[in-house]
């Protein structure tokens, strides 16, 4: 089943889907309100998203610094993403980025 990309005014959604008219049904169905940009059908099975795209770079590895910020707030993310300005210096923008990729990874 072919992996799409699929970007909204609001969203960018990844799914597997059987065409492209279904990926486009099964964005418009999820996301009603949201207009479609783009449509990608990607080449492999898989996804990638650059760090240097989420502002995480350098030597240290930010994920277990977020982790560890949202054990100690117990999933809340606001906190969470003060916890790490706190530890990091990061700015906001930053904090947010890498709190949020995380919560997508399951931590």
């Amino acid at each position: 089943m072919p992996l799409f990309e699929v970007e909204t005014n609001q969203h960018i959604v990844i799914l597997w889907a059987d065409s492209q008219e279904e990926a486009l049904h099964t964005v418009q169905e999820s996301f009603p309100n949201d207009q479609v940009v783009r449509i990608t059908r990607r080449p492999r099975n898989a996804w990638v998203i650059s760090k240097a795209a989420l502002g995480i770079t350098g030597q240290a590895d930010p994920c277990a610094t977020a982790r560890d910020c949202l054990a100690k707030a117990a999933g809340d993310k606001l906190q969470a993403i003060r916890l790490y300005m706190q530890q990091t210096g990061a700015d906001l923008e930053k904090a947010r980025k890498v709190i949020e990729t995380n919560m997508a990874l399951g931590w």
